[in-house]
């Protein structure tokens, strides 16, 4: 199989979107970023083999216009918090169109990041609409990879971060779905995971027509985590869980408030199933990956002066 030179990232200007850029990068490869408007891109229009175009990939015809002249698309266009019409906006009708495109274009490899738990039958419209998804890549006869991963987390990330941030305002935190079991995965093992699969060095197999899990070594619940969050990166409060009737209310009045929220109905529908591995499909290390540990890289970023040379000596020292 020849080598993969020139990619496009939908998504490509958000969280895990930037570390992907920044690794391609790396190897020499040419990269494209379209969005709506080039400012958001202004985290990586640094990197000299990356173009930004402003588009709208919603958009068949500007995304058709977008495929020539690529190897490989990575997919990591997504919402976490929306009605029915967004999710499926964003999580159904996009790959459909990707894959039109794919076909009017002649591009067939595709990475897509879909997210651990995707199920037609799972008890959120997020995990509903991202199995959906898939299944139009996957009956669409493209070369397709799709990556699952857990909640993700990193230098920058609106988890652990916000979380931290709010237990050095509040006294205690209330907190819907404590219980919930998480298996975090650092960002740039996912963005790690992405680059394998464009190599196809993945070994004893191909990447192409597989599906991965993408999560970290440790499970850990929801409070775990937000307490871990505080102990690194501002004070460990004291977790209060609430009964789910309570934590449904309380999504509500998040919903309804300016912004988008920080917890929401579906978001609590989706923590009634355990974001973990469920060994159905492989893992990071059959990309030839060992995933970081949580409790290993959240205290090289969170709240500490200092983070980012602490995060950089991680990734020399101990990540090589």
């Amino acid at each position: 199989m020849s080598v993969t030179k020139n990619i496009l990232v939908l998504g490509g200007t958000g969280f895990v979107g930037r570390q992907i850029c920044e690794q391609l990068h790396r190897l020499g490869w040419r990269i494209t970023v379209p969005t709506r408007r080039a400012v958001n891109a202004a985290a990586i229009q640094h990197l000299p083999r990356l173009t930004v175009l402003e588009a709208d990939v919603h958009d068949p015809v500007q995304l058709a216009r977008l495929l020539p002249g690529h190897d490989a698309v990575v997919n990591l266009v997504a919402i976490l918090h929306g009605n029915e019409t967004a999710f499926e906006k964003v999580h159904v009708a996009l790959p459909r169109a990707l894959a039109q495109a794919c076909g009017q274009t002649g591009v067939k490899r595709v990475v897509h990041i879909s997210a651990l738990g995707a199920s037609l039958d799972g008890p959120s419209r997020y995990q509903r609409s991202k199995a959906r998804g898939e299944e139009v890549l996957r009956s669409a006869g493209l070369d397709i990879t799709v990556l699952r991963p857990s909640v993700i987390f990193g230098a920058g990330d609106r988890f652990l971060n916000l979380f931290a941030r709010l237990q050095s305002v509040f006294p205690f935190m209330p907190l819907a779905g404590a219980g919930a079991r998480f298996q975090p995965v650092w960002v740039n093992d996912v963005a790690a995971a992405v680059v394998a699969c464009l190599q196809d060095t993945t070994q004893p197999m191909s990447s192409v027509g597989q599906t991965f899990e993408c999560v970290g070594p440790d499970v850990l619940t929801l409070g775990q985590l937000v307490r871990l969050a505080g102990r690194h990166g501002s004070r460990e409060r004291l977790v209060v869980p609430l009964p789910m009737v309570v934590g449904k209310l309380q999504a509500l009045m998040m919903e309804l408030a300016p912004g988008e929220p920080l917890m929401s109905r579906d978001n609590l529908d989706s923590m009634r199933v355990d974001n973990v591995a469920t060994g159905q499909w492989p893992g990071l290390p059959a990309l030839g990956i060992r995933p970081a540990s949580v409790h290993a890289v959240a205290p090289t970023y969170l709240g500490a002066r200092g983070g980012r040379s602490r995060l950089t000596e991680y990734r020399n020292n101990v990540r090589p």
